[in-house]
């Protein structure tokens, strides 16, 4: 062969398989007149490639810069191999095991414009199809048994297919060539409408009409998605929405729409309900498809009931065939929420729902395609201009973030009790999984492990370690003690100010405010609204709030009335307008019992919400807080000043007492009261800042816990500190909430390991 000639064995690892990467290469390597062949590897993809060596540097470099839109190589190896004479033409081979290790799990994916098309073309064999897909589109994470990713390695494995899908398979031209979920109505899944009383009917033509016809009747039908199922009902009938909240015992948290994508962006719906800006309707209409919260639209003919006390709503667009095919023919928005009981994980399977939810739903619409784990809905909010998470899920999750330095061990973090996440570490990779949700319930332990497991398996990691939150009272600290594993503690407040700092790489120091409702911290102190200077690995707690007992310990998270009581009593004050008889909780309190002592940032929030008359009870978590920032408006005056002092240990003390004198002037309106609380938290944080910086010389700050879940609090903070010259960091990759924790234990442990190696 002419020198002009040669060969080149090259493999590809990152987001390669589940994303059409194969087909691309095939169809690639066909239009520049090269041959070879392409196959997976567990994780990766391996190719040989030979031609003219002018086009093979091009297709070097194609195979990065031309990759399909949701893939993410990297080129991990190329090397020259010998020609072979023989070889001619390009093909896709039959997949080989490889190290899992290598594995990139690719998200659910929405549906994209091409299968929407086809789907509303009535001279398509897949016209109004609910489950077409193509190699750009479609659920992954869900569907995944093993890798490498083929067809019998998914829950499609079920679903033979039939010739003229398998035509389209081996098509290199078509969309579908090598889409492993491939299918069509005569040999792929189906839909089955069931109503109680009724025969079930499985035509997915008839099914979707007897469904659109429930809902339009005001009635709730429970519906299988992509990674679970929602409960749906006509979102513009308050007695549809009203009878939903009841027999869900959800009787204040919002309520998500799901619209009908209208008009040439798709994004008409948004606009007619509510007051989106552009970070907002870009990410409504982009290929993730999350819960994006958006400011309501006054008299918008929406149910009242959806998002009460709210200013915002949770809005989202059609991203599977189904969804599209219900909403085109609802014409109107719909409400989508988790179908699930008090924060449990979504549910997936077909007896279940119907068992645990046969007294919500009206009826149910189920199809035969099984979801493997479940995925609930991501939720985003838009906070000093860019979009950040409030839950990792569907579309966004397994997020996979990199380490600063390899682990020697593969480490398993369980995170917190709530929002619970999970993140599995190895090498320099950690994965971080979807939201489990709340670990106080039976089926969120068994999804708790089922994640684990399933993760392990998939990236074929043999767990070594394990890391969990210091509280022994944690439903995932339990489970890690009753391990095979070694197991080592992270503090709740070291764990979330690791993960702002592993989310930006960050190694210099920095004083991180982490304020939350509660969190475990030193000899079993109830942090939550602490100042933490250092590094991973090296935290030193430098300024707090003043602390207060909590008459009713745990229950004052969901009575916000125990907060404001215990604030009035620690400055010896009376509250006669408490909505319960308190004479026997303010002799416990005196005597100490079940009063365990508060910083929490969180619970002050609790207190004002409670003292402005909004929130006496919680129904769900953060209700009193959000309840107040809805109210609050953004306040120009002179804010509180909070003293701040210096204790004999060195800890710089915030004292809250003098909020309480602005809170309980009757006076003054309570949305002025509640914008001066705001700022003035937002002003005593930059205090803090300025004190630690004198000492410590530190510019770099950051936000990070629950509490900065506030747009109006985290703002505010945000402009004073930038005016000050400080660098601040807000998280943008992961929630600022208990979702970080099993990343920032991940972080916190790999740090104290290569603190002490250096020893």
């Amino acid at each position: 062969m002419a020198d002009n000639f040669g060969a080149r064995h090259i493999i590809v690892s990152g987001r390669v398989q589940g994303v059409g990467f194969r087909p691309f290469v095939s169809r690639l390597a066909q239009t520049q007149g090269l041959s070879g062949w392409v196959l997976n590897r567990a994780g990766q993809v391996e190719l040989r490639v030979q031609g003219p060596l002018s086009l093979l540097t091009a297709f070097e470099s194609d195979l990065i810069d031309r990759a399909p839109p949701l893939a993410m190589p990297s080129l991990t190896e190329s090397r020259a191999v010998a020609y072979e004479d023989t070889l001619s033409g390009f093909e896709i081979l039959a997949s080989i095991e490889g190290d899992a290790r290598q594995a990139h799990i690719p998200p659910d994916f929405f549906m994209c414009d091409d299968c929407l098309t086809e789907m509303r073309d009535a001279a398509q064999r897949r016209y109004r199809y609910p489950f077409i897909n193509c190699t750009q589109c479609g659920p992954r994470y869900t569907l995944i048994e093993r890798l490498p990713y083929d067809r019998p390695n998914t829950c499609m494995a079920g679903f033979v297919l039939c010739a003229e899908c398998l035509d389209d398979y081996q098509n290199s031209h078509d969309r579908r060539f090598h889409a492993q979920p491939l299918a069509c109505p005569k040999c792929g899944p189906g839909l089955t409408y069931r109503q109680p009383d009724c025969a079930d009917i499985k035509d997915n033509e008839a099914a979707l009409a007897a469904c659109i016809n429930t809902l339009r009747e005001g009635l709730i039908v429970c519906v299988k998605g992509i990674g679970g199922y929602h409960l749906l009902c006509d979102a513009r009938s308050e007695r549809a929405v009203s009878r939903l909240r009841q027999r869900k015992q959800r009787p204040d948290k919002p309520l998500a729409l799901l619209l009908p994508w209208q008009g040439a962006d798709g994004l008409n719906a948004v606009r007619l309900y509510a007051e989106p800006v552009a970070a907002e309707l870009d990410l409504l209409g982009a290929p993730l498809r999350p819960i994006v919260l958006v400011k309501k639209r006054s008299n918008s003919g929406l149910a009242e009931a959806i998002a009460p006390g709210m200013a915002e709503i949770g809005l989202m667009l059609p991203y599977s065939p189904l969804h599209h095919l219900l909403l085109d023919a609802f014409s109107g928005p719909l409400v989508a929420t988790s179908a699930n009981i008090g924060g449990e994980p979504v549910l997936t399977e077909v007896i279940e729902v119907e068992v645990r939810l046969g007294l919500v739903a009206d009826a149910f619409l189920h199809h035969n395609r099984p979801i493997l784990r479940p995925a609930d809905d991501a939720v985003f909010r838009r906070i000093d201009g860019d979009m950040r998470p409030l839950r990792l899920g569907r579309g966004c999750a397994p997020l996979e973030l990199t380490l600063p330095a390899p682990l020697e061990q593969p480490l398993l973090a369980v995170g917190a009790q709530t929002k619970n996440t999970v993140a599995l570490a190895f090498d320099r990779r950690v994965v971080i999984s979807p939201h489990i949700g709340d670990l106080g319930s039976h089926l969120s332990q068994q999804v708790f492990e089922q994640v684990i497991a399933d993760l392990s398996r998939l990236y074929g990691v043999d767990i070594e370690q394990i890391v969990c939150d210091a509280h022994p009272d944690y439903r995932s600290s339990r489970w890690a003690k009753q391990s095979i594993w070694p197991l080592r503690q992270v503090l709740h407040h070291h764990a979330h100010a690791s993960a702002l700092a592993g989310e930006y790489a960050l190694k210099q120091p920095m004083l991180v405010f982490t304020w939350d409702g509660t969190g475990y911290g030193e000899q079993g102190a109830l942090w939550g609204g602490e100042s933490l200077l250092g590094s991973p690995g090296n935290w030193r707690r430098v300024a707090s709030f003043r602390p207060f007992r909590l008459p009713g310990g745990d229950l004052a998270g969901r009575e916000p009335w125990r907060c404001a009581l215990a604030l009035l009593w620690e400055l010896d004050r009376s509250w006669e307008a408490c909505p319960m008889d308190s004479t026997l909780l303010r002799q416990a309190w005196l005597a100490r019992l079940n009063t365990p002592l508060s910083r929490s940032v969180g619970r002050l929030f609790d207190a004002a919400a409670t003292l402005l008359g909004l929130v006496n009870k919680a129904s769900y978590e953060g209700q009193a807080a959000m309840e107040l920032e809805a109210v609050s408006e953004d306040f120009s005056g002179e804010p509180v000043k909070l003293p701040l002092l210096r204790q004999t240990d060195g800890l710089w003390q915030s004292d809250w007492a003098p909020l309480l004198t602005m809170l309980c002037e009757q006076s003054v309106p309570v949305p002025i009261r509640g914008g001066c609380f705001h700022a003035s938290l937002a002003q005593n944080l930059l205090e803090q800042a300025r004190v630690i910086r004198q000492e410590w010389g530190i510019d770099d700050i950051g936000l990070t816990g629950g509490v900065f879940q506030n747009r109006l609090l985290t703002e505010a903070a945000m402009r004073l500190l930038r005016a000050d010259n400080f660098t601040v960091y807000l998280p943008e990759r992961l929630p600022a909430n208990d979702a970080a924790i099993s990343f920032g234990q991940i972080i916190e442990t790999l740090a104290v390991s290569r603190l002490h190696s250096e020893v």
